[in-house]
């Protein structure tokens, strides 16, 4: 199994367990540790976002290697994943900064979105992963700086 896949997949679980935590906390009214274990969530979801653009531009993204008739089924759930990540990454960066500029009654209502999507997020990444990597060993990669630059 590659590393830096199974690396950036742990984080972004690792991510979701903060957030649940800490959504969990906020409910109980402990506004502290809330905002330490958001903050800590956040911190393990851009760090997997490094490592998977690391990966991407380097590496490169790995083609499905599954049989034939489950291919547009795994495109089809990728994109579904892929739309969930983005708008929660969108989401989580405005509810951050919503906490930060302590506008908290609009930090409440967009958050709550955003910790649902986000727990919608980190599933649907590792059933990519699994499928990807473990039932499927994927096919062939190419770093995409080397398609930017006709390498």
């Amino acid at each position: 199994m590659p590393i830096l896949p199974t690396i950036s997949t742990s984080f972004i679980v690792i991510s979701a367990i903060f957030v649940a935590c800490g959504w969990y906390q906020i409910v109980k009214g402990n506004r502290q540790t809330h905002q330490k274990l958001m903050v800590w969530g956040a911190v393990f979801a851009l760090a997997f976002f490094i490592i998977y653009l690391s990966r991407t531009l380097f590496v490169g993204n790995t083609s499905f290697g599954g049989p034939e008739h489950l291919k547009l089924p795994y495109h089809l759930f990728l994109f579904f994943h892929i739309a969930l990540a983005t708008t929660g990454g969108v989401f989580g960066i405005v509810t951050l900064l919503l906490a930060y500029k302590q506008r908290f009654a609009r930090h409440r209502r967009i958050g709550r979105w955003t910790a649902v999507i986000w727990l919608l997020t980190a599933p649907t990444g590792v059933a990519v992963f699994i499928l990807l990597y473990v039932l499927y060993p994927g096919g062939d990669t190419k770093p995409m700086i080397n398609a930017i630059f006709g390498i």
